[in-house]
């Protein structure tokens, strides 16, 4: 994988960094850099996933507008996948289960997860013609 910054990347905030480096590993996300217990940065096919702790040091979990950013809430981030219940299947074997079971949609099937902070993520199993 090359060590060039991507040019799409997200940010999570989490309570346990190295929980949630655990958690995407089983995404298949790939790590890129982990400097300490506060910050890692994961890759999955191009994207950057950066993960920080939550008041940690640097402007991730500063205060904005007099409100500290915390994880949780709806925003997600999606991660195709060739066979939903095959991935379901792996992650209920690592104790993570579906939010509301799989949900089935005009552009296929989706599958809401937790990981260990809270933050959501899509599941999407694209339909084939």
């Amino acid at each position: 994988m090359s060590q060039t910054d991507p040019a799409i990347s997200f940010r999570y905030l989490v309570h346990d960094v190295d929980a949630a480096v655990e958690f995407y590993g089983l995404l298949g996300c790939e790590v890129r850099m982990h400097p300490g217990p506060g910050f890692a940065q994961l890759a999955l096919d191009g994207v950057a996933v950066n993960l920080n702790a939550v008041g940690g040091e640097g402007g991730a979990s500063q205060q904005v507008a007099g409100e500290t950013p915390m994880p949780g809430g709806w925003n997600r981030i999606q991660v195709r996948v060739d066979d939903l219940d095959a991935r379901l299947a792996s992650l209920a074997d690592a104790g993570v289960e579906p939010v509301d079971g799989v949900v089935d949609g005009r552009g296929g099937r989706q599958a809401l997860v937790r990981d260990p902070s809270g933050n959501l993520v899509e599941l999407f199993q694209p339909h084939r013609d």
